[in-house]
């Protein structure tokens, strides 16, 4: 066997033995990343027939590829995690928060929100809010009264299987179940996916939670009615996101629907930020602005292109149903986002000077 090329660990909702016992759905729905044949479950491992091995460890699927290169440099400290988990080693926490991406200061923020134990919100959702929900949201770090779950612009799911890829921890996956999916959520942060799925258990939501990559996405072709990118996509490398997408269409059903979200090359805010590093490339895990004639070019190599709309002007993340934890510039902001919002629908043109675009896209 090959182990360590990949490395998976899985905790399934109903752990019973040492490595814990694996929820079925697990095994009826996931594929090996990288060559997509089906796995079996053995003595705490998941093996596919080419031999690529994969660790159950604690219940999640971290199904991240080795030898691929990183979107994220959290990935490799997930990897790192997963092989080694002696609670000795300095830095290692039951938070996993070597794989989010935060600051030792951020560290001991989490810590001591978690030592104080007085608050009902996750203390790292407490810090993750601004990386994950957008500047705005910079003002409730550690001060969270309650989760900011989004409005999923979609029909209701009535059991249909949706995807979000990188999930971080769940707020769009909490969305889409309370709508009626059967969500699963992906992210290549191990930490980030514990989170999700402790908010998931406290909301009493069944959610279902798989550490892995967009690029070599562990689902079975055509298997997914609904897939879901927020704010994800957008950090990639052109061609890592080509890939991505065509990941997304390999695994949505031929009646599924796919939506995803991008900055616009045009939106005031998104203008400002690439004013500020001088318009040059970007770099590393740096934003890449996207014009709607290249959104749709790109996504049409892989899907039908059924719109091109607005998420929201001003900025990149403004969600009205959060309009009750902001403070009143923000709320005038969002205010200001959604009447433009509505007006875009009525003049489309408009809708090329948002700051965040959905694509939506099905099956060919």
């Amino acid at each position: 066997m090959k182990e360590g090329q990949i490395l998976v660990s899985l905790e399934s909702l109903h752990a019973t033995a040492k490595f814990g016992a694996l929820d079925p759905w697990f095994l009826e729905n996931l594929v090996c990343p990288r060559d997509t044949l089906r796995l079996i479950f053995s003595d705490g491992r998941l093996y596919c027939s080419k031999g690529h091995s994969y660790l159950v460890l604690n219940g999640v699927p971290v199904m991240l590829l080795e030898e691929a290169p990183d979107t994220l440099a959290v990935m490799s400290a997930t990897v790192a995690r997963a092989q080694n988990k002696n609670p000795s080693i300095p830095n290692q926490d039951d938070f996993y928060l070597e794989t989010i991406g935060i600051s030792e200061e951020e560290r001991e923020g989490v810590l001591q929100l978690a030592a104080g134990g007085q608050s009902e919100i996750d203390p790292v959702v407490s810090h993750l809010v601004a990386a994950t929900n957008g500047i705005m949201y910079k003002h409730l770090i550690s001060g969270l009264k309650s989760y900011p779950i989004p409005q999923l612009d979609l029909p209701e799911g009535n059991g249909r299987l949706f995807l979000d890829i990188g999930c971080s921890w769940g707020r769009w996956s909490i969305a889409a179940a309370k709508k009626g999916y059967l969500t699963v959520g992906l992210d290549p942060s191990l930490g980030a996916i514990m989170a999700a799925r402790r908010v998931a258990a406290q909301l009493g939501l069944p959610l279902r939670f798989v550490v892995g990559d967009a690029r070599y996405l562990p689902f079975k072709n055509h298997s997914v009615e609904t897939v879901f990118s927020y704010s994800v996509i957008q950090h990639f490398s052109y061609l890592d996101a080509e890939r991505a997408i065509r990941e997304a269409s390999r695994v949505l059903a031929a009646k599924g629907t796919c939506l995803i979200q991008l900055p616009n090359t045009f939106g005031i805010r998104c203008l400002y930020h690439q004013a500020k590093r001088r318009f040059r490339a970007p770099r590393g895990f740096e934003v890449r602005y996207w014009t709607p004639r290249r959104m749709k070019q790109i996504f049409s190599h892989s899907f039908r292109v059924q719109s091109v709309s607005a998420d929201c002007f001003f900025g990149i993340g403004l969600q009205a149903a959060d309009i009750t934890m902001m403070t009143v510039f923000r709320r005038i902001v969002i205010h200001s986002s959604e009447f433009a919002k509505i007006l875009s629908k009525r003049v489309p043109i408009l809708a090329r000077l948002a700051d965040s675009i959905w694509i939506r896209s099905v099956a060919r």
